[in-house]
């Protein structure tokens, strides 16, 4: 598992291309999966392809393999994994994000990546300023 650190700006063009900050390209690895955040649909997750596989798994009974019979269970993975889209890093130290996730979480251009522990997050700019005003104003940053 990675651990990612850091607030960095970039930009989408117009092909939907995304730059990965240069530290987070020396540990990551070429094949990534780009997954809509499922609880708000705020911004997007990137993880590697194990990080996610192991992601997925939290959301279910650690003490019990996942129930296929359990409606609830069923739904929610099919939830998460019809979420997700292949992406790779290209030569140039970019990811193709689909056009699709951009629309649902409002990415146009100017966005900002933050690290996270095993993934890292793609937030539309204007949306992670306003994120962060609101939680700075409601005084939950002490």
């Amino acid at each position: 598992m990675v651990d990612l650190f850091g607030e960095y700006r970039h930009k989408v063009d117009a092909k939907g291309r995304l730059a990965l900050p240069a530290k987070f390209r020396k540990v990551l690895s070429e094949d990534l999966i780009v997954i809509i955040d499922p609880l708000k649909h705020e911004c997007l997750y990137v993880f590697e392809s194990e990080d996610y596989g192991s992601w997925v798994k939290s959301f279910f009974n650690s003490e019990e393999p996942f129930n296929n019979r359990s409606t609830d269970e069923v739904e929610l993975r099919r939830r998460l994994r019809s979420a997700a889209s292949d992406v790779a890093l290209d030569t140039a130290g970019r990811i193709n994000v689909p056009a699709n996730q951009r629309e649902k979480v409002g990415i146009d251009k100017d966005v900002v990546i933050l690290g996270n522990e095993g993934y890292f997050e793609i937030w539309d700019a204007k949306r992670w300023d306003d994120h962060c005003e609101a939680y700075y104003r409601n005084g939950l940053a002490q």
